[in-house]
Order: structure tokens, then C-alpha cells, then sequence
């Protein structure tokens, strides 16, 4: 089991930048990525970055790709989202994820463990 422990989220105006946290625990030996989701009202929970915990790899979507960085402490079992020129469509729930084995990091069924979420609230 690993358990993650996200932190960072809050209001902030647009253009402006917020760095999210996700601590993990337990088994984190077995890590092969973790990864960041975002789920707005009503919507689906949607893939934004990701990154293998061996090598750093990273993944990004479309709409993150060049706006968010997203990076990991080995030493500190943390990756961390770093979110720049925030716009009010990036208003959502983040979810930091984590999975074991090769997987498809982009791909949300992939990722056996889950945060509760922290609010991201961009206003215009």
C-alpha cells in the first residue's frame, strides 16, 4: 500500500502560479510513477503530468505542456506541480496518483493509489 498526501492547493488570480505537493508513504519502494489529475464539476478526472520515479520521465497534456513542470524528490517520497500562468479553466480538484510496475503513466486506470484531492480555484 502507499498512501499520498497532497498539499499546495488555493485561490490565486489568474496568471498567477501555485505549487502543489504530494507527499507518499508505505510501500514506496514498489513506485514506478506518480502522477497529477484534475477534476472539474461534473466532469471526468483528466490526466495533466506524470513522472516515472526512476528516471524522470516526464508527461504532460495538452494544456499543461508548457505552463506546468512537474518533478519528484526521491529522497523526500514527493513529487511536486508546479503551475504557472494559471487560467480560470485550470479551476478543478487536483488528485495526486501512484502506480507500480511499467505502466502508461498518462492513462488514469493505470494508477492503483490516490490523494484526497486539494482545491485549485483560479478567478479572473
Amino acid at each position: 500500500q502507499v498512501q499520498l498526501v497532497e498539499s499546495g492547493g488555493g485561490l490565486v488570480q489568474a496568471g498567477g502560479s501555485l505549487r502543489l505537493s504530494c507527499a507518499a508513504s508505505g510501500r514506496t519502494s514498489s513506485l514506478y510513477g506518480m502522477g497529477w489529475f484534475q477534476q472539474a464539476p461534473g466532469k471526468e478526472r483528466d490526466f495533466v503530468a506524470a513522472i516515472s520515479w526512476a528516471g524522470g520521465t516526464e508527461y504532460y497534456s495538452t494544456s499543461a505542456k508548457g505552463r506546468f513542470t512537474i518533478s519528484r524528490d526521491k529522497a523526500k517520497n514527493t513529487v511536486y506541480l508546479q503551475m504557472n500562468s494559471l487560467k480560470a479553466e485550470d479551476t478543478a480538484v487536483y488528485y495526486c496518483a501512484a502506480a507500480g510496475g511499467p505502466v502508461s503513466l498518462w492513462l488514469r486506470h493505470k494508477y492503483g493509489f490516490w490523494g484526497q484531492g486539494t482545491q485549485v480555484t483560479v478567478s479572473t
